[in-house]
């Protein structure tokens, strides 16, 4: 070892060239490993995590592939299940905390009693929520987290028995929750009780997250025979809601049971794209590995008299071949330590942009896992590149070395033949990341194209308000309320229009329900496909720039006289009517005995899934509606304030508009403040992240192959300068050398191009998921991405092969 390093400090540039590269490979497969382990392999922070899952259902009878579930079964299935230790209900919340400085806006989430103990979770201090505390009318107690408790209780262990004010309402803190507890990918500050009135349930109401924890030895497949089997008790122990509601509706939409394991649910779609950066980061690394093994072949070939007298003076074959190897894999450990340096690095900067679509985020670091891996991937790094030149040079060729003198292999084809494979792999798997980065840029520029059904998103400031019933109780005074904080609003300075709704575009609050049209009779008892539903005020179209296409807004005499009339989209229009026009004078309602309501506008389609995502079938209701689903007077709460201005997105508008609010009421804090370009942003997160990354495997592969190109062909020049001499002497021209050199050079990137584009025509069907808008076989991207990696290998090539053609042949034959 001691003579291995000591031969290492020697060729410092061969060295420190040879750690970079594969500390570049191995570190950006270290931190990729990082992010599959701790998202996708490790398990649930939870005791016995494999018992738990997520209880969802699908209803392919009004179209809904996944619904979440609802009080009435959660009360069969806690009752009648043969297969759970427990089941539980939660949802996410937030609150108005008052009675503090200034009034805060907390997230929190609301659960049955069974949750806590079902996920294993012990708290710090105090005690968790009992049966009694989750009955009706019980005293209203909560939980809260350890960061809150740290943060505005400072550790102080009497806290609990203390009462905190949430949505106007006293709530006794019965314990603190563990440090990093989550639900989900949740991490609340406050955890209240449901307190179901099971007397009042009915049917519906599908807008609970449901957990279940399987008995020792149930399957998930048994589950889902059990809940099939308790569904139709559903229909006899609840009734349907509304004074006329129908059972049948319930039994036409097939309830069916859509279950998942809790890992499934918390991690989503995210392992398509992480497994794909594995694969491409794994390409990186096999090209660096390429790379160094060229790099080593040279060495080799330098070392031929040094490893021909040690074969002389009587060393193995076997002690040569571990020399070389121990060598290689000590450059492999050393580049795999600065990789692990350049991982941690790249994990804190990953940690601290914190993407939103990345689950998990908290469980992403350098443990032991991953520290095994990186030293397994170093290692085996370290004799992958090592074994070629092993296999070369390390044999009975030491002899014949010994014998010419090392002068007449260097300048065989057979000598350059190792290196030439190694730069055609290089070449064809660089092809194959350029093409998936390639196509993921298709797919950003294609989503970047989409009308998402608004327009200047960076105008758009979004802030969020509710007002509890605790607080203001008459529906009426809240929108009255509401009216007149929008009033404060739209008198801040640089203000160009201001509005208020249930929700603003691509926000994530989504509410879906069914309508019918006047002119489109269902069947009676049948349930009709479910439709997006979004309250709106005047002015909501105009500020976040989303055209009306046919007819006008709502007015404020309409809505304050309660006047029955609505707004559609265009998708919904021409699927009733054939047209945004023909639906104006229509008239629908939102269930079989409400009044009809009018159809006076029809408005753009919103993307509001994203923009790789179908426009909804929507209906705009007015903010304030009479007999609407059995409420004499419909008010929404909690409302999201559009304001249109220059200004979005600085401190201090947000201050202004915080001011306004409290101005009208000083017990409602603002929540969720950004702007319509953050969350448009927000959408293409997943299709941004997987190109970030693409584009840079893509781009360290292009120059790790050029790289590779640029030394097969430098090097070749340099042991061919005898041959050139003679070749100018005898009368060769100078262009002739060039295109010689380049040709050579050329030749071997068209092998490469040639097995790049099979592999990559079969690797990206993997892509098919992350792609949009392009095909995973789009010919503009692998012609384009062919020609631009055949014109830098082309300049890799010509910049050596110009020293080629200059080399002076009277000096180059007296060298000789």
């Amino acid at each position: 070892m001691k003579y291995v390093l000591r031969r290492l400090m020697h060729s410092p540039l061969f060295t420190a060239t040879t750690i970079l590269t594969l500390a570049i490979g191995i570190g950006a497969n270290t931190a990729i490993f990082s992010v599959v382990q701790g998202v996708l392999l490790k398990p649930l922070p939870y005791p016995n995590p494999h018992e738990l899952i997520s209880v969802q259902h699908a209803a392919p009878g009004v179209n809904a592939p996944e619904m979440p579930s609802a009080p009435s079964n959660y009360f069969v299935y806690r009752d009648e299940n043969k297969v759970f230790q427990d089941i539980a209900l939660w949802t996410n919340d937030s609150f108005s905390i008052t009675g503090v400085a200034e009034p805060q806006q907390i997230d929190g989430m609301d659960v049955t009693d069974g949750l806590l103990p079902i996920l294993g979770v012990q708290p710090v201090l105090g005690r968790l929520f009992t049966a009694k505390d989750d009955s009706p009318g019980s005293p209203l107690t909560a939980m809260i987290s350890y960061g809150y408790w740290q943060r505005n209780y400072g550790g102080d262990r009497s806290v609990i028995g203390r009462t905190i004010t949430a949505d106007s309402r006293a709530y006794e803190i019965i314990g603190v929750l563990p440090q990093g507890f989550q639900v989900g990918d949740r991490s609340p500050q406050m955890i209240v009780t449901l307190q179901f009135n099971r007397a009042e349930t009915r049917l519906g109401n599908f807008s609970y997250q449901s957990i279940a924890r399987l008995k020792p030895g149930a399957t998930i497949t048994e589950a889902r025979t059990d809940i099939a089997r308790m569904i139709p008790i559903l229909f006899t122990r609840f009734a349907p809601p509304g004074p006329n509601g129908n059972i049948k509706m319930f039994e036409d939409a097939r309830l069916a049971p859509n279950l998942k394991p809790l890992k499934d649910y918390v991690i989503g779609d995210i392992g398509n794209i992480l497994w794909v950066l594995m694969g491409t980061i794994g390409i990186v690394l096999l090209i660096a590995c390429a790379n160094v093994a060229n790099l080593l072949l040279v060495r080799a070939e330098g070392r031929q008299q040094e490893l021909a007298i040690r074969t002389a003076l009587g060393a193995s074959q076997g002690r040569l071949a571990a020399d070389l190897l121990l060598e290689s894999v000590t450059l492999g450990i050393l580049g795999g330590a600065i990789g692990l340096a350049l991982a941690y690095a790249a994990l804190q900067g990953l940690v601290a942009m914190a993407p939103r679509n990345l689950p998990r985020l908290a469980e992403i670091g350098i443990d032991t896992t991953v520290l095994l891996f990186a030293l397994g991937v170093s290692v085996l790094s370290g004799v992958l590149f090592g074994l070629i030149p092993i296999f070369k040079y390390a044999g009975s060729r030491i002899a014949g070395s010994m014998r010419q003198g090392g002068r007449g292999l260097s300048q065989s084809r057979e000598r350059h033949r190792a290196r030439s494979v190694l730069v055609i792999a290089q070449v064809a798997l660089a092809l194959v990341l350029l093409i998936g980065a390639g196509l993921m840029i298709r797919t950003f520029e294609a989503m970047r194209t989409v009308q998402p059904g608004f327009s200047n998103p960076e105008q758009v400031q979004a802030v969020s308000i509710s007002i509890p019933s605790a607080q203001v109780k008459d529906p009426e005074a809240v929108f009255q309320m509401q009216r007149a904080i929008l009033e404060k609003i739209q008198q801040i300075p640089g203000v160009i229009s201001a509005a208020f709704g249930s929700t603003i575009p691509m926000d994530g609050n989504q509410s879906f329900d069914p309508i019918w049209p006047e002119d489109r009779p269902f069947e009676a008892g049948k349930l009709p496909p479910m439709r997006r539903y979004k309250f709106t005020s005047p002015g909501m179209f105009a500020t976040i720039g989303n055209p009306l296409l046919a007819g006008r807004d709502y007015t404020w005499e309409e809505i304050q006289n309660r006047v029955p009339v609505t707004i559609v989209s265009e998708n919904l229009a021409k699927e009733y009517w054939g047209s945004a026009r023909a639906a104006l004078g229509k008239r629908i309602r939102e269930t079989p005995v409400s009044p009809w309501r009018e159809i006076v506008g029809v408005s753009t389609d919103v993307r509001d899934g994203g923009v790789d995502q179908p426009a909804p079938l929507a209906i705009f209701w007015p903010m304030m509606t009479r007999d609407f689903q059995g409420n004499k007077v419909n008010v929404r709460r909690g409302i999201t304030y559009a304001v249109r201005t220059t200004r979005a997105g600085s401190q201090s508008l947000v201050n202004e508009i915080r001011q306004a609010v409290w101005s009208v009421n000083p017990n409602v804090p603002l929540e969720r403040v950004r702007t319509l370009e953050q969350l448009y942003t927000r959408s293409m997160a997943r299709t941004s992240f997987a190109l970030v990354m693409l584009a840079l495997a893509g781009g360290m592969a292009l120059l790790l192959g050029v790289i590779g190109i640029y030394g097969v062909i430098s090097y070749s020049v340099s042991q061919r300068t005898r041959e050139i001499g003679i070749r100018m002497a005898l009368g060769a021209e100078h262009p002739a050398l060039l295109r010689m050199f380049v040709g050579h050079g050329l030749k071997l990137v068209a092998i490469g191009l040639v097995v790049g584009l099979a592999g990559a025509f079969a690797l990206t069907r993997g892509m098919k998921t992350l792609l949009y808008g392009v095909n995973a076989a789009d010919p503009l991207t692998y012609i384009g991405v062919s020609l631009g990696l055949a014109a830098a290998a082309a300049l890799a090539s010509y910049i050596p092969s110009r020293r080629a053609a200059a080399v002076d042949p009277v000096e180059a034959l007296r060298a000789e």
